[in-house]
């Protein structure tokens, strides 16, 4: 009998730490469109009468968002190989000059492979592939807190079909700007 009155009590004591004072009506809920939709404001509004706060551009090198102009963000590789083939160099050259001139800037290399393999190797080889640029970019001289490398081995296919061309498009990484 004992044992089950302080099984309530440490339920009931458990039930009281999990509650939260927060209303969740009151909560800001960001919809679709972009706007967010605050309940019970008053002001401008968009549709459906809610709130609409409009979207800033917060970033001071807006000209720079997407990186060095006119320069591709693609690297290809050759089949089960993670060797930044020489055709690349260029871009990647230009890619370091960029983040050495931009040091606010931060990219993500993303690894890819195309379907061959099975999922666990294909996962070490985009990293691999992603790690090999990010050690390229090192060597010419973008710190390692501008540079993440991480794998979505074949998740994310550029190109679909189980064809040589297929498969090469998809053998890739990709600088993406943050």
């Amino acid at each position: 009998m004992m044992h089950r009155v302080f099984l309530a009590a440490a339920i009931a004591a458990t039930l009281a730490a999990c509650s939260s004072g927060v209303k969740l009506e009151d909560v800001p809920v960001e919809n679709r469109s972009g706007s967010t939709v605050v309940p019970g404001a008053t002001g401008p509004t968009g549709p459906g009468g809610a709130s609409r706060v409009e979207q800033v551009q917060a970033d001071s090198l807006a000209g720079n968002t997407a990186g060095p102009a006119n320069v591709a963000r693609t690297i290809y590789f050759d089949y089960d190989s993670n060797e930044i083939k020489p055709q690349f160099q260029s871009l990647i050259e230009q890619h370091a000059r960029f983040l050495r001139s931009n040091n606010g800037r931060r990219i993500v290399v993303e690894g890819h492979t195309d379907e061959r393999g099975g999922r666990e190797y294909n996962l070490a080889l985009g990293q691999r592939r992603a790690e090999a640029v990010r050690r390229a970019l090192a060597l010419l001289g973008v710190t390692d807190a501008q540079v993440e490398a991480v794998s979505l081995g074949e998740e994310k296919p550029a190109m679909t079909g189980a064809d040589e061309t297929a498969w090469a498009q998809n053998r890739r990484a990709e600088i993406a700007y943050r």
